[in-house]
């Protein structure tokens, strides 16, 4: 991994990938940036954000796809932490984008956010694990629907640059929401 510079601080990288939508061709929803997700997409991504509010997890930045199903995601995770932070919409975590542009666009950011939670799509988050922990895009992490993973890194690039803290499903994080109870 490249050493830190001296002005860099670290960063998590929380990485979700939505709850379920609606199937692709539904009456309605052609579209597939349309789909929203269903009623249990919703409560699985509610029991998710009560995991991850167990967890004591916090952001700095909330950025989300702009197809509906990730954005309501979002939405609902924020709502659920009481988070401050509004959600923000970004093309570079598109259903058709690259994994170099988000890292292109988070590397610049000044100042550097200490926790960032990008909710978005498979394969594209998958891509972007793979892209962060071996250099290359092609290694096989997929994140099932509503599963988190997150990353640490001194120093934010595309390429090999970062860690992997975990990797939890839906399942596990709604466990541990429930442990709380």
């Amino acid at each position: 991994m490249p050493e830190c510079p001296a002005d860099c601080a670290a960063m998590l990288l929380h990485l979700l990938r939505h709850g379920r939508a609606v199937e692709t061709g539904t009456a309605g929803f052609e579209r597939d940036v349309v789909r929203p997700l269903t009623a249990d997409g919703r409560q699985r991504v509610k029991a998710v954000a009560e995991g991850m509010r167990v967890l004591g997890l916090k952001f700095d930045l909330v950025l989300s796809s702009p197809a509906v199903r990730a954005r309501e995601t979002a939405d609902l995770v924020v709502q659920h932490l009481r988070c401050r932070r509004r959600v923000v919409e970004r093309a570079e975590l598109g259903i058709t984008a690259e994994p170099r542009d988000v890292v292109l666009f988070l590397a610049g950011l000044r100042p550097v956010p200490a926790s960032i939670l990008l909710v978005g799509h498979e394969p594209y988050l998958g891509r972007l694990l793979s892209l962060l922990l071996s250099g290359a895009p092609d290694l096989a992490i997929p994140l099932r629907k509503a599963g988190l993973a997150r990353l640490s890194t001194q120093h934010l690039l595309a390429g090999r640059c970062a860690s992997l803290d975990w990797l939890l499903t839906a399942r596990q994080l709604a466990r541990i929401g429930q442990s709380d109870r």
